[in-house]
């Protein structure tokens, strides 16, 4: 059987991506909402087995969605260009299962799905084993780095990106580990 989503986002635009990538991958998504109280009112009525909520909503955020839905059948994953601790810690407390950070592709979204859904049919050899936490904590790494390099050598934030980026790709190496040289000041690239 198809597994039952809703999809709550206040941006018409995300609404539809997702809507394609998950129907491509055989989810039935069998409610839409635009606001949290909308998106509580559909998870409530359905039960779906999967709710993706934006963290940013018109009325309740999709954290007191998943709150006020938590221990029900419907699992929860947020979705959030935000990356704050704090929220982290308060998603997890109101029962959110992960965090997909926008913006979002097929090849990210569906195999984190699908692990969701499906737990038993992961293979621990192929599964993701880099947790969500690390994701974020690397992605405010290199932001900082980004930062140093656009302060220290008076450049745009996409120049700032590609010195990362090439950088570990000619050291075979990770982004977050040359951000973190950026930022000791150990940098020679």
């Amino acid at each position: 059987m198809d597994k039952r989503v809703v999809i709550a986002d206040d941006e018409s635009i995300i609404r539809l991506d997702l809507k394609e990538i998950l129907e491509g991958d055989g989810y039935l998504v069998v409610g839409e909402a635009a606001t949290g109280d909308d998106a509580l009112e559909l998870i409530r009525t359905l039960e779906p087995d999967l709710a993706l909520l934006d963290v940013k909503m018109p009325g309740i955020d999709g954290i007191e969605v998943a709150r006020a839905v938590k221990g029900g059948a419907t699992q929860v994953v947020l979705l959030t260009a935000f990356s704050q601790r704090a929220l982290i810690e308060n998603a997890r407390e109101a029962g959110v299962v992960a965090y997909l950070v926008k913006p979002f592709r097929s090849s990210e979204i569906l195999p984190k799905l699908a692990a969701i859904v499906n737990p038993a049919s992961v293979n621990p050899d192929v599964a993701d084993v880099v947790s969500v936490d690390d994701k974020i904590e690397t992605r405010e790494i290199v932001q900082r780095a980004k930062e140093t390099l656009m302060r220290e050598r008076g450049l745009d934030e996409p120049a700032a990106f590609e010195i990362i980026q090439q950088s570990a790709m000619r050291g075979r190496t990770r982004m977050r580990d040359i951000a973190q040289q950026i930022l000791k000041g150990e940098f020679v690239g």
